[in-house]
């Protein structure tokens, strides 16, 4: 079975209530490629205005999630309450909250497991940082986080890998498509020699980091990349043309 196209777009701590709703606009009004799922991440406190507006063929995705049921957490969203939303995704793992924020691979991998079996899917992150890539190191992080997530998940039905090189996140800087592709073309190995091989060829690998209109054809030719985890570029018009990245 053809592994579906999958474009998200995390737009990160950006936006007021104006510039989301106008994104959104932009959005339901533009011609998406039917054949590609389009997923959109806004911060939490437009998580219901963005559920609202867009239209239904639009999934959207929280940025983060707890890994415990509803409670004494002050400050964290749980998946009943995403559910309760309308919000049927969630960002896991992404760079930014392993680095900034501390998260291990182990507390990622719990949020994750949480989520899928509470009937949220996850996009969840991974990548290396760029002296890890300087060091050759690269494939043995990666097989680290996949190995933790490993640990506690059982069904992979409901997460969508994000391959993010830590380098090229923001900085312009992008994996080549070779690069790329050599990478989720190991992460797919790994999953069939670890997980199963119907895993290994169900599981979408999107790639993120500095994805723009520019890049984003020749990067959605290769076999093994299913798509795209976008940051910056999902703020902007351009969006679109990444989304329909596959149309010739």
């Amino acid at each position: 079975m053809a592994r579906k196209f999958f474009v998200g777009g995390n737009f990160k701590m950006n936006g007021t209530i104006s510039s989301i709703t106008e994104i959104v606009e932009n959005l339901n009004k533009a011609q998406l490629d039917p054949n590609t799922e389009t997923v959109i991440a806004p911060p939490a406190l437009y998580l219901l205005l963005v559920r609202e507006h867009a239209k239904k063929e639009i999934g959207v995705a929280a940025q983060n999630v707890f890994d415990k049921p509803n409670g004494a957490f002050t400050g964290e969203i749980s998946v009943s309450q995403l559910k309760d939303s309308g919000i049927d995704w969630v960002i896991l793992g992404h760079s930014e909250r392993r680095t900034i924020l501390a998260e291990s691979d182990q507390v990622v991998a719990s949020k994750t497991k949480y989520a899928t079996e509470n009937g949220v899917s996850v996009i969840w992150c991974c990548g290396e940082s760029l002296d890890q890539r300087e060091a050759g190191k690269t494939l043995e992080v990666i097989a680290s986080q996949l190995a933790a997530l490993k640990a506690q998940v059982s069904d992979w039905s409901k997460i969508v890998i994000a391959y993010e090189p830590i380098w090229a996140i923001g900085t312009g800087k992008v994996a080549t498509t070779q690069q790329a592709q050599e990478v989720h073309a190991s992460i797919r190995a790994w999953l069939a020699k670890e997980v199963s091989e119907a895993v290994a060829d169900q599981t979408r690998i999107l790639y993120g980091g500095s994805v723009s209109e520019k890049n984003c054809k020749d990067l959605s030719k290769e076999k093994d990349i299913d798509g795209f985890l976008v940051g910056g570029a999902s703020l902007k018009p351009a969006f679109v043309d990444i989304i329909n990245s596959k149309l010739s």
